[in-house]
């Protein structure tokens, strides 16, 4: 039988519009690092869940690493309590999850999918807790993004060449547009949802935060 390479717990987080069903997961060896993740899932209306792949994907990458994650449902999600808020909300759920995990650990990086990415880093940005902030698939034309322009923590991005939803070239454009510390991971072939480079998606992730680890007080 295979070794387990990390624990999971079931846990509740306490956001503004109660209750959010989360998932910790600990490494089984005692933490390297004295950061800990939380990742935050796609669109709630249109399957986004704290169980979609790319999510996963993220939560194992840096488990490899050693470093701990949270992932949760946003309100109105699986078992998390009441309803979509058109982002205004779920930002309040992003801060629920740093809350959690800044209760355990010095520093936090948050990473985010799609949706997830925007709040994500929308959230991160404003909390001094966060050191680094990681956007696959970024919407970059969902919402108001000029926080990232103010916002000197590093920004950290990774998108699909093939991405029909949100083409490589808006996120390009916004990516220019950004001061320092940044960076920006094509990965060749890949669409929105990283179907079939679940493998390259993972090794860029461990790459960047191995990479900005040591530059972002973590």
């Amino acid at each position: 039988m295979a070794e387990l390479s990390h624990r999971t717990t079931e846990v509740l987080l306490s956001s503004t519009a109660g209750e959010l069903e989360a998932l910790l997961e600990l490494p089984v060896q005692e933490p390297e690092h004295t950061a800990a993740a939380v990742i935050c899932h796609p669109h709630p209306l249109y399957g986004g869940s704290m169980h979609s792949k790319v999510v996963f994907t993220a939560s194992q990458a840096f488990l490899d690493l050693g470093i701990p994650t949270l992932r949760f449902n946003f309100r109105g999600v699986g078992r998390s309590s009441g309803r979509y808020d058109k982002g205004i909300g779920e930002l309040d759920d992003v801060r629920a999850a740093i809350n959690y995990m800044a209760e355990k650990y010095k520093r936090i990086i948050i990473a985010g999918h799609s949706f997830g990415a925007w709040a994500g880093m929308r959230a991160g940005c404003e909390d001094l807790r966060v050191g680094m902030l990681i956007g696959i698939g970024m919407p970059a034309d969902f919402a108001d993004m000029s926080f990232l322009m103010d916002c000197q923590k590093p920004r950290l991005f990774i998108h699909g060449t093939l991405d029909t939803l949100i083409p490589i070239e808006k996120i390009e454009r916004l990516y220019a547009s950004l001061p320092e510390p940044k960076k920006f991971t094509r990965i060749e072939g890949a669409d929105h949802f990283f179907t079939g480079k679940f493998g390259t998606l993972s090794e860029a992730v461990r790459h960047l935060v191995k990479e900005y680890l040591p530059l972002s007080g973590l």
